[in-house]
């Protein structure tokens, strides 16, 4: 009898993958068939000037010969930008986006003028230049054809969900590992600033598209790595504002290579690819990540 667990495994085919996206995924595969779940295969590729068709066609290549399965068809987040146009749309009518024609440059220079930076999970938190422009004066800003992304006013947002109202308020989610975790607006407000949502070459951001698909496609578990861990107290925001439901997580630790650095692509970890090509097999991929090769498919 099928459970009502559904996981999911979401690379973004930016490059190929590497053991650490191999042990990812397996974490989510095993969670599913030890439930008798689902389990899905999501591209996120967004961003279209980094993505890549070959790098998607080596994802599949990569995860089938390790002998994972997956639901079809597999959603390719670039197919669906005219949904999270429309999750966007209903966040500027309801006031909770603005315009900020602030360059990557000009940022850091107000940041450096100011002489410190409030630091949040994810960097430097933006210090809000364009938040609180008039009406006409974005409005003139955007018939000028300046550049532009959406930023979601944070404290706005938090409003709107209530913090006020007792029974809304502190926002949780499930951890597995960590327990009941809460985000409050202020750990909100402080940890993030106002994140950008959209900008011109990126029409939606990582973090509205998979708050957006996870709840489309039902994922009622998300393995995913500690370091996305922080985002969590976003996504849990973003859910309170469409109205999405909210999936149980679980944050997995990273791997690491012999000096102690996290497997990444930019920093030239092994992939996949490359030990197939040199005869390494799938139980010895599983085996370095440090799962059980008898518990996948040979």
């Amino acid at each position: 009898m099928q459970s009502d667990i559904v996981t999911r495994c979401a690379p973004s085919p930016t490059g190929y993958l590497h053991l650490g996206h191999a042990y990812a995924a397996g974490i989510g595969w095993l969670r599913a068939r030890q439930a008798a779940g689902r389990f899905l295969l999501r591209i996120e590729d967004i961003d279209t000037t980094r993505c890549r068709p070959d790098f998607t066609r080596a994802i599949f290549d990569d995860l089938h010969w390790l002998g994972l399965s997956w639901e079809e068809p597999v959603r390719l987040q670039s197919e669906h930008f005219a949904e999270y146009a429309v999750a966007l749309d209903s966040l500027q009518r309801r006031g909770l986006l603005y315009p900020c024609f602030c360059t990557r440059k000009q940022i850091q220079a107000e940041i450096a003028a100011a002489g410190h930076a409030p630091h949040g999970f994810e960097g430097a938190v933006y210090p809000g230049n364009c938040r609180h422009l008039s009406a006409d004066k974005r409005a003139q800003r955007i018939a000028a054809g300046e550049a532009y992304a959406l930023r979601l006013d944070m404290a706005a947002a938090c409003q709107h969900v209530g913090p006020s109202n007792s029974k809304t308020w502190p926002l949780h989610w499930q951890d597995e590992d960590a327990g009941q975790q809460a985000a409050t607006p202020e750990l909100l407000v402080q940890g993030f600033g106002d994140v950008v949502l959209a900008r011109k070459e990126i029409p939606a951001s990582y973090h509205l598209c998979v708050t957006h698909d996870d709840a489309l496609q039902g994922i009622t578990l998300v393995t995913r790595g500690s370091d996305l861990f922080a985002a969590t107290h976003l996504h849990r925001l973003l859910q309170a504002l469409f109205g999405w439901p909210v999936p149980a997580y679980a944050h997995h630790p990273l791997l690491v290579d012999d000096t102690g650095e996290r497997l990444a692509k930019r920093k030239n970890a092994p992939a996949l690819r490359d030990l197939r090509a040199a005869g390494v097999t799938p139980a010895a991929v599983w085996q370095q990540a440090g799962l059980d090769p008898a518990a996948f498919p040979k």
